[in-house]
């Protein structure tokens, strides 16, 4: 019951407590035992407040994990060649400094002369690039580099053989290190400097065999093998009317360039570009952007139910994808949530399930994204900001609170 309501906190647009409870006693809870809610009697959230912080951490680490097998093996086409192509890619979290939060994620420095508020937890997700699950996730400070978490993450053997997808970020001699210490392998894009040292060679379109090799440099990864990686760089030009075109620089550990061929790995690599999506779906519409947590290990527990939640709404796309026998990458995350939120509703209501999963799936199948004849223009990246009527708080409340409190006590006396 205290996870389905830590799911159930991210799925609803009110993600506070007393929401969790309005809906266990309205009936919300007997679709988790039949009499449940009747049972209920006090409204008050502290119960359920306490139920989240005995829940272990462990247990909700396994449960994305299992949820994600679960949801993988919902759909056929999951695997590429046997592999799961897996995107990486990593964000942060803001946290209030609250408890133990400054110390397990403490906020990063600015140039600023004040200390910094905000405190920072760094994630770095793995997602499933036919179907946009959160496979796997590993958190930590921000003064570790997503390729430290990436590692982290891989080395769990959670998964199994995967194809890990990454930006230049993860094009290191590290990630390509561990991918080979866990069976599995990569195609991760290389940055001009870094392709040339390999190539050693006048860069042409094209793919080469190469031997990649630490230098000194390069971090590795303790207790995996510093011998050199075999693999292929590949080199390819890419046009799209209306866009500049780019040269490509991508290291796979696929060699076998017949089983393998490069135009099917360039085409991957195109599908690096969803994560981007999934990552601002899950700031943006599981409202994870900023969690209100008093402990680092509730705001962990948080952001994981976040990622189940999310997961829960793809199975929900893939189900509707699959009886109407489309990639569910064609369909809207944001609709396919706003149908999947008035059923959830009805689901301890008593009501014919089946039928109305039916229908929900037929709704969610019809939320196709739309196809746009032409380019969007640029954008700026920047917005517009409304002018607050109060000046921004800079340094502790409780310090201001103070000073207002000093500043009280001097008018009374004058």
């Amino acid at each position: 019951m205290t996870l389905w309501y830590l799911i159930f906190q991210r799925l609803a647009s009110d993600h506070t407590l007393e929401k969790v409870v309005t809906d266990a006693l309205a009936g919300g809870a007997n679709a988790l035992r039949r009499g449940l809610s009747q049972k209920l009697r006090s409204t008050a959230t502290v119960s359920f407040s306490n139920a989240r912080q005995r829940l272990p951490l462990a247990f909700l680490v396994e449960s994305v994990a299992l949820q994600a097998r679960r949801v993988l093996a919902l759909n056929p086409h999951t695997l590429w060649k046997g592999l799961i192509v897996c995107l990486l890619d990593g964000s942060t979290v803001r946290l209030r400094p609250y408890g133990d939060i400054p110390r397990r994620f403490p906020p990063n420095g600015n140039q600023a002369r004040s200390t910094p508020y905000w405190c920072l937890m760094r994630v770095v997700v793995g997602f499933c690039a036919r179907s946009g699950t959160a496979l796997a996730c590993a958190r930590g400070s921000f003064w570790r580099s997503e390729q430290w978490l990436a590692c982290r993450l891989m080395l769990r053997r959670t998964l199994g053989p995967c194809l890990y997808v990454g930006d230049r970020n993860f094009g290191v001699f590290r990630i390509v290190q561990t991918a080979r210490a866990v069976g599995s392998q990569v195609l991760v894009r290389l940055t001009d400097t870094r392709a040339r040292r390999l190539r050693a060679r006048p860069l042409r379109p094209g793919q080469y065999s190469v031997l990649w090799s630490p230098t000194a440099h390069d971090q590795l990864q303790p207790g995996c093998s510093r011998d050199p990686v075999p693999g292929r760089l590949l080199i390819v030009s890419v046009r799209r009317p209306g866009y500049r075109s780019q040269t490509l620089y991508l290291f796979t550990s696929l060699i076998d360039a017949a089983a393998y061929p490069m135009e099917e790995l360039v085409e991957l690599y195109g599908l690096r570009w969803h994560i981007e999506l999934n990552l601002r779906y899950l700031k943006t519409q599981m409202r994870l952007v900023q969690l209100e947590c008093k402990s680092a290990e509730m705001a962990q527990k948080e952001w994981l139910a976040g990622l189940m939640a999310y997961n829960l709404i793809r199975a929900a796309m893939l189900g509707a994808a699959l009886r109407r026998q489309i990639s569910p990458l064609l369909l809207s995350f944001s609709l396919s949530r706003r149908h999947l939120e008035p059923w959830l509703a009805l689901v301890g209501s008593g009501v014919e399930r089946n039928r109305d999963w039916r229908r929900l799936l037929d709704l969610i199948g019809r939320a196709l994204l739309p196809r746009r004849r032409k380019p969007r223009p640029p954008e700026p990246r920047a917005q517009r900001h409304l002018r607050q009527p109060y000046p921004p708080l800079i340094g502790s409340r409780k310090k201001a609170s103070q000073q207002l409190k000093h500043a009280q006590k001097c008018s009374h006396k004058n």
